[in-house]
């Protein structure tokens, strides 16, 4: 063994021996601290001039387009802010549920609820933070807002909805019902390092998806749902099928397009539009940090989007992504695998298998198959390479019918399974991870193991 190989070997077996003998540390102490808005009222382009304070509620939607507006004065705050969650009670009034709840964005502070007009209404302060689909009437809703709350200091949000059918909320005034700024300090919650993967989710005749669920209602940490989220992707099977089951988890959930969820529409619009911005329109392809790790996610229905071949915008996109974003350890989710033994693996997604190996990446994560296969670091040649070969993991195990089956038996696969439904979860460190797969309630498969970044 080449010297450097065999220091590489140690540090790996040094660490992962570390991450299973140490003791893990005394839990922190948290604090909940709950703030009520200090001003709040609505603005309509249909009287740019006017003020509604006087309305005592909160409007949100298009034709005309209404937003609302919410200004809290933080205090008291000693330690780091863990999370921030502004909650809101739909109004119990006939008008008041929408079909599209808003989006969430930090605005400028020092405007009042008593001037406040669509005219000198303050400007955002960068992108959306978090959005709400269907709102029901004499219901709470939270959206995160962490991003935007720092510490101590005035912050404030906007609510705003591009569906004509609009939203009503309480305001201020409505004192049991009034909104709510709940900000945790201390130390991030359990879950913040965690990715809970599956794609393949709903079929609306099973209860596959029901069942992987319960996985997630148990397991804190960012949601990957991998493609295929519905049977067609129509906007009743996301609100019948996809939004009891995995959608119990949408404000926590990084979604990938499969090619099911083009079937109703070539543009997928009822899958954008239920997300929202999550979802970047017309794409489906962005990136996130978490753990000091790069998750990018990509969209392989290739003809939808210009192509995945080099050169086209998303390779390319991917490629600058990769550069913006040296990290240590990177990792990328998309829904047709390059390799497979279930026979349904695509070639078209090679050239953005070699952009990541190009850039260190150290995992892969596909569907498409409904079962779960994991392989041994490789390169885009299907080539063992144990130091900078990517593992690539097929976890199409969210809850369609599964395939029994692997009738290609694929170079470098190290563990298959087609008859449990199921959960990925990997757990981010630095410079390392570890992946289990979860089963669903009364089934015993399971896999696991522990690699460190190139």
């Amino acid at each position: 063994m080449k010297r450097h190989a065999l220091h590489a070997g140690l540090a790996a077996l040094t660490l992962i021996a570390g991450l299973l003998t140490a003791a893990p540390p005394a839990a922190a102490a948290t604090t909940t601290f709950p703030f009520a808005a200090t001003a709040d009222s609505y603005v309509s382009s249909s009287s740019p001039n006017a003020n509604f304070n006087g309305t005592n509620s909160l409007a949100v939607g298009a034709t005309p387009t209404r937003i609302s507006y919410l200004q809290f004065n933080v205090t008291r705050l000693v330690d780091p802010v863990s999370t921030a969650r502004l909650r809101l009670h739909v109004q119990n009034t006939a008008n008041a549920p929408s079909p599209n709840g808003g989006t969430a964005q930090q605005v400028g502070t020092g405007w009042s609820e008593s001037t406040l007009t669509y005219a000198n209404r303050p400007a955002s302060v960068g992108g959306p933070l978090a959005s709400l689909a269907t709102v029901h009437a004499n219901t709470w809703y939270e959206l995160d807002v962490t991003d935007a709350v720092t510490g101590n200091g005035l912050v404030a949000f906007s609510l705003s909805s591009a569906n004509p059918d609009g939203a009503f909320y309480d305001s201020r005034e409505s004192g049991t019902y009034a909104p709510m700024l709940v900000i945790t300090t201390g130390p991030p919650q359990t879950g913040d390092n965690v990715l809970l993967n599956g794609g393949d989710i709903s079929a609306c005749s099973t209860t596959g998806a029901t069942q992987t669920a319960q996985i997630l209602a148990r397991e804190p940490g960012t949601v990957m749902a991998g493609g295929d989220l519905t049977d067609s992707g129509t906007a009743q099977q996301l609100a019948d099928c996809y939004d009891p089951t995995w959608g119990q988890f949408k404000s926590r959930t990084k979604p990938i397009l499969g090619n099911h969820d083009y079937i109703s529409s070539a543009t997928a619009k009822p899958t954008f539009d239920y997300f929202g911005p999550v979802l970047p329109p017309g794409k489906g392809y962005y990136s996130f940090d978490k753990a000091g790790w790069h998750i990018v996610v990509l969209n392989t229905n290739c003809s939808r989007i210009g192509g995945c071949q080099a050169g086209s915008p998303q390779e390319k996109w991917l490629r600058a992504d990769l550069a913006a974003h040296p990290n240590r350890c990177t990792l990328a989710q998309y829904y047709h695998p390059l390799f497979s033994s279930g026979g349904r693996e695509s070639t078209a997604v090679r050239p953005l298998f070699q952009a990541l190996y190009d850039a260190g990446a150290e995992i892969v994560i596909n569907g498409h198959n409904h079962q779960y296969e994991r392989f041994a670091p490789q390169n885009p040649s299907g080539v063992a390479e144990p130091d900078r070969g990517i593992r690539e993991f097929v976890v199409g195990t969210g809850g369609r019918p599964l395939q029994a089956s692997f009738p290609e038996p694929a170079a470098n696969s190290q563990v298959k399974n087609g008859t449990t439904f199921g959960v990925l979860k990997l757990t981010l460190s630095t410079n390392a991870y570890s992946w289990q797969f979860l089963p669903v309630a009364g089934k015993t498969f399971t896999d696991s193991g522990m690699g460190t970044c190139h």
